[in-house]
Order: structure tokens, then C-alpha cells, then sequence
């Protein structure tokens, strides 16, 4: 089993700034994609930034959605097992759940998906 627990999230006026954190932990052998989500109230699931490292090179390829993009700053610790989500300039439309999300591989061996439990952000003056 693997838990993924999430921090950082809180309420900020706009153009502020708020990192979330998203520890992985469990029987974990290696993880693929680290990644947030984010819902709104209404609105569905929404990809915000990826961040996948190449079992074999260790090279990592990020990806963020276009709305985000200038803004958020996706990195990732691998000997901790941990995601982090740097947001700046925060506007009110940024408003959501954020859960993260992982790629795990483990035993019996294969590739699972795990979810945060969700960490709440609000942006508002």
C-alpha cells in the first residue's frame, strides 16, 4: 500500500504565493509521474503541471496546463519520494482542491495510480 500525503495549501490574496507539498510514502519500488490536479467547485479534474523521470537516465520532462504556465514551478526530491508545486502570482481563478497524484510502480508488479487526499487553496482579497 501506498499513502500519499499532501501540505501547504491555504488562502492567499491574489498575487500571492503558496508552495504545496506531496510525500509519498509505503512500498514503493520507483515512481514514473508525480503530478497536481486541481478541482474547482462545478468544474472537473483538471491536469496543473507533471513531472515524469526516466527510470533509466534519471532525466526528468515536465509539463504544465497552458493557464499555469509562468506562473507554477512543479519539482520533485526523488530520494524523498516528494512533489512540490511552487504558485506565484495566484489569481482567484486558481481556486480549487489540488490533489496529487502518483505513478507507483510496485509488487505485484505493476504500475498504480495513487491520489492525495486534497489540499484546499483559495484565492481572494
Amino acid at each position: 500500500q501506498v499513502q500519499l500525503v499532501e501540505s501547504g495549501g491555504g488562502s492567499v490574496q491574489p498575487g500571492g504565493s503558496l508552495r504545496l507539498s506531496c510525500a509519498a510514502s509505503g512500498h514503493i519500488f520507483s515512481i514514473y509521474t508525480m503530478g497536481w490536479y486541481r478541482q474547482a467547485p462545478g468544474k472537473q479534474r483538471e491536469l496543473v503541471a507533471a513531472v515524469t523521470t526516466g527510470i533509466k537516465d534519471g532525466s526528468s520532462t515536465t509539463n504544465y496546463a497552458d493557464s499555469v504556465k509562468g506562473r507554477f514551478t512543479i519539482s520533485r526530491d526523488n530520494a524523498k519520494n516528494t512533489v512540490y508545486l511552487q504558485m506565484n502570482s495566484l489569481k482567484p481563478e486558481d481556486t480549487a482542491v489540488y490533489y496529487c497524484k502518483a505513478d507507483v510502480v510496485s509488487t505485484p508488479w505493476g504500475t498504480y495510480d495513487y491520489w492525495g487526499q486534497g489540499t484546499q487553496v483559495t484565492v481572494s482579497s
